[in-house]
């Protein structure tokens, strides 16, 4: 490792580079404890969440799913009507509602909290120097939280058209006709329902033998024949490896079982992952070590091999979710700024996630897949949505929850679940796994009658009769209330 002159003072006691959920965040909570932070972004406020990814894809799932309802209103005693989708006001639509959240994670307010932001492109020249607009300010910390963008695979022919990824597809404003997403897990899955449901014709490549790998195969059978009940082309166990322009039309190439699969399209998202930002801002130079799959190297207080540098978010995972970079921030800032005293370990214990596909999928914890790979003994608990008063009247039935304990106690070790709002629901599974709350606190807790939230209720009730007293025990109280009766 080159050796740096290390700086007698320091204009800053942190500075953060890339103004995403993690840098934000690593930012706010410096400023609150009256710290000297720097916050450089050379793009956008907000990163990839507010401007390319989770808030303009929910926008367009809904306006997606109000097209759903139009044709499906006869299920509600409405006639069904094909809808007229008018595309470029959709997309219009989602500029709107990111104008409407940017003041959240604008320049003006980090300033009004006492955070020096500056746009512009930073460089790392040193373990205590970053350059900016030119200018070297000093620091006694860093934190990276550069994130990530969409991994471009290396098909052949590829760069004879502009593929649509979760970055330029806000872009566009005319539905493709003919739209092939390549990817299965959660942005391929939303995407391929949203545009399916506005009017595209989908085909959804995925290399692997399901969709969404990292949940249950009960789960990805479900959203497979979900989707195709929507008219959209599953095609499993398809590997994508050439593009052609054959007199003006596009052909993606797959193989299929040995042989080659042809597929015409207008239109080609690539959404098979994500990878780190980690060149061209000095990390090289420097020598921050990475991992395997070129994220950024921490150790449990989320340091690099450089003590005072720090990295949060996608730049080094292991989850790449927006409120995965939030909770890394917390660690990063306080170790920063107050580890000579004492330092905190990242805690992963109870990571939740969503995919918002209708109905929604959400898991925290283990699922089956997790705890047999893990050798992990579980008990399970099942209770399917059908049967629950709120979802019957929504008509909304389709989904389950499904609750992971120990054997024999009600510790709940995970919970997957399928299901209108679930990324909502399960927010009651993980306050009770992070506080050490079982299923019998939460049966014994009063739920509104008739909520969606009452299928929580519902699991631990059948949690509790599948672990009621021996029928040795209901023999005694039988003969008990007999007596009592003379």
């Amino acid at each position: 490792m080159k050796t740096y002159s290390k700086p007698k003072q320091f204009d800053n006691n942190i500075v953060v580079i890339g103004a995403g959920s993690g840098g934000l965040i690593s930012a706010y909570i410096a400023a609150v404890v009256k710290a000297k932070v720097t916050l450089i972004e050379k793009h956008q406020m907000g990163g990839d969440c507010l401007n390319t990814g989770c808030v303009p894809s929910k926008a367009l799932i809904k306006s997606a799913s109000i097209a759903h309802y139009f044709r499906n209103a006869n299920h509600y005693g409405i006639d069904a009507v094909e809808p007229k989708v008018n595309f470029a006001e959709v997309m219009e639509r989602i500029q709107t509602i990111i104008k409407k959240i940017e003041p959240h994670d604008s320049v003006e307010r980090f300033t009004g909290l006492g955070v020096n932001v500056i746009q512009g492109k930073a460089t790392i020249r040193s373990p205590w120097e970053v350059e900016v607009n030119g200018n070297i300010i000093t620091t006694k910390n860093i934190i990276i939280a550069s994130g990530a963008s969409p991994f471009i695979p290396p098909i052949e022919g590829l760069e004879q058209i502009t593929p649509l990824t979760s970055e330029n597809l806000w872009e566009i404003r005319e539905l493709p006709k003919r739209l092939i997403c390549l990817g299965g897990g959660p942005i391929g899955s939303e995407l391929t329902q949203a545009f399916a449901r506005l009017g595209s014709e989908v085909t959804q490549i995925e290399r692997n033998s399901r969709l969404m790998p990292r949940e249950d195969e009960d789960v990805s059978t479900f959203i497979e024949k979900k989707f195709i009940a929507e008219g959209v082309n599953v095609l499993t166990n398809h590997s994508a490896n050439k593009v052609e322009v054959v007199d003006g039309e596009k052909i993606l190439h797959c193989e299929f079982e040995g042989k080659t699969v042809k597929l015409p399209f207008d239109e080609l998202i690539i959404a098979v992952g994500r990878k780190a930002n980690v060149t061209g801002f000095g990390l090289e130079e420097l020598g921050v070590e990475l991992n395997a799959n070129h994220t950024v190297q921490t150790n449990p207080f989320l340091a690099t091999n450089y003590p005072n540098i720090f990295a949060v978010g996608d730049v080094t995972g292991p989850y790449q979710f927006t409120h995965t970079a939030s909770h890394m921030a917390w660690y990063a800032a306080v170790n920063a700024l107050f580890g000579t005293f004492k330092k905190f370990k990242i805690d992963y214990s109870v990571v939740p996630w969503a995919t918002f596909t209708d109905p929604e999928v959400a898991k925290v914890g283990l699922n089956e897949t997790d705890a047999k790979q893990q050798n992990i003994p579980y008990e399970v608990t099942l209770f399917e949505l059908d049967d629950l008063d709120r979802n019957i009247a929504d008509g909304a039935e389709e989904g389950w929850i499904k609750v992971l304990t120990e054997p024999n106690k009600d510790k709940i070790l995970g919970v997957s679940m399928v299901g209108i709002h679930a990324g909502d629901l399960i927010h009651e599974y993980i306050v009770a796994m992070r506080q050490g709350i079982g299923l019998n606190k939460i049966l014994g807790t009063i739920h509104i009658y008739p909520t969606l939230s009452e299928a929580n209720k519902m699991v631990a009730g059948k949690w509790k009769q599948n672990h009621k007293p021996s029928e040795k025990v209901m023999q005694w109280l039988a003969k008990f209330h007999n007596w009592m009766r003379k």
